[in-house]
């Protein structure tokens, strides 16, 4: 769990030390109420039983934890399968699972590029602004067979919004930051109509985004900052296709 989440549990846990158990034998859809009653500003995304008897694996906020069958108590960490070799990251793969389902159905947010037959799945989150966007920019240019979804994040600077706005209200979007990233070139027009760039800092918040470039994969494993396009290829290969 994030340091960023840690202390947002913690301020949530004071809060919570004084209320009452519920029932004792608490299905899923009961220890949801009780997550919901107990920590009411936040989003319980999903709980599930755990792999073995009174433990819940909880998505709350989009961070991964675990809780007994009352939400008496919270264990934040990884849990490994130690049945199969190597061992698997339950946790992990739980973590990558919501964040792959959140960015399928955000993909309104996002500009859209589609290399080749597109068979392939890369979310990145980019800054007009942001020297190490521009340098993925080109790196993803040599990648084939990709659909590539591009969540503008200006967070640099007042101008990374302007420059923002005027891709996404662009006729064409991606010919538009196309021109921003390779040309410095910023399309002329309107820059009033309705963006996605509140929505795409809500998600970077959400996945503990502390920079951009941001890259996921189809399965919701994040690969990093700026990488050259050989690793990005790795990475693919290893994912599954959409």
């Amino acid at each position: 769990m994030s340091r960023m989440m840690s202390k947002r549990f913690a301020a949530c846990l004071l809060m919570v030390w004084g209320l009452a158990a519920g029932g004792a034998n608490a299905d899923e859809t009961k220890v949801r109420q009780l997550l919901q009653t107990k920590f009411p500003t936040m989003m319980v995304d999903s709980v599930t039983k755990a792999p073995f008897a009174g433990l819940y694996e909880v998505v709350l906020d989009g961070e991964v934890v675990y809780t007994n069958d009352n939400v008496e108590y919270f264990l934040a960490g990884n849990l490994y399968d130690v049945r199969t070799l190597p061992p698997r990251n339950l946790t992990q793969n739980s973590a990558g699972q919501t964040v792959a389902k959140t960015l399928n159905g955000s993909l309104d947010q996002a500009l859209k590029r589609v290399h080749g037959n597109g068979k392939r799945t890369l979310y990145t989150f980019e800054d007009p602004n942001c020297g190490y966007c521009k340098q993925l920019h080109r790196e993803l240019a040599k990648i084939t067979d990709v659909t590539v979804y591009t969540f503008l994040l200006p967070i640099l600077s007042a101008d990374s919004v302007e420059k923002s706005k005027a891709v996404w209200c662009a006729k064409d979007r991606v010919k538009a930051w196309d021109d921003v990233m390779t040309k410095a070139v910023v399309a002329n027009g309107s820059r009033t109509c309705d963006t996605p760039i509140e929505k795409n800092i809500q998600l970077m918040r959400r996945f503990g985004i502390r920079g951009t470039p941001a890259i996921y994969l189809a399965n919701g494993q994040q690969i990093g900052g700026y990488i050259p396009a050989d690793k990005i290829e790795q990475a693919l290969n290893s994912a599954p296709s959409k």
